[in-house]
């Protein structure tokens, strides 16, 4: 093996792990809304896991960093599903496999009236991109342009705290997902 086969990495080559929240008043969720100029999508509330830290940290610390959600009322939070990604895409650097592990709790209105209405995601170029907390009926999420896609799962929940019978959900793909 030559030094650059040694040292190029191809997609998938690194696994990260994402920890997001689904976090429910009643029958709406908090999801974050990214307006680009082509398109509107929609995200869960989350991101990746830092080295070395906890999966359980990582979710308060997202949770914190995005909603300013105060971790005694994340402290409930419940693993409801695992999303696989082995999906390519745009940019230069390649693509990494990621884990995608999907929580959720339950806030009260009193919270929900405390919480952030926007978050900012740090640009390469120093700026940021805002995120609007948009609260939308967990029920109607199917059609949404969300990401991890996860609409059709949660819109047929029975209820916000309804059992799941299913942990794992399928894998995004190139062959089932586009990037908006």
């Amino acid at each position: 093996m030559s030094t650059t086969e040694a040292t190029t990495t191809k997609p998938f080559d690194k696994i990260k792990i994402r920890t997001s929240g689904l976090v429910f008043c009643g029958t709406e969720v908090a999801l974050l809304r990214r307006e680009r100029p082509n398109s509107v999508h929609y995200t869960t509330v989350g991101g990746n896991v830092l080295p070395g830290e906890a999966l359980p940290d990582a979710l308060t610390r997202e949770l914190k960093e995005e909603l300013n959600l105060d971790p005694e009322h994340v402290a409930g939070a419940e693993l409801l599903w695992l999303m696989d990604a082995r999906l390519e895409r745009p940019g230069p650097t390649p693509s990494p496999r990621k884990l995608h592990l999907i929580y959720r709790m339950h806030i009260t209105p009193e919270i929900r009236a405390q919480l952030a209405t926007e978050e900012y995601d740090e640009l390469p170029d120093g700026g940021h991109e805002v995120g609007h907390v948009e609260w939308v009926d967990y029920r109607k999420t199917a059609d949404l342009p969300l990401f991890p896609p996860i609409g059709e799962a949660l819109s047929q929940l029975a209820s916000p705290d309804a059992p799941v019978t299913g942990f794992e959900l399928a894998a995004i793909t190139n062959e089932n997902y586009t990037w908006i």
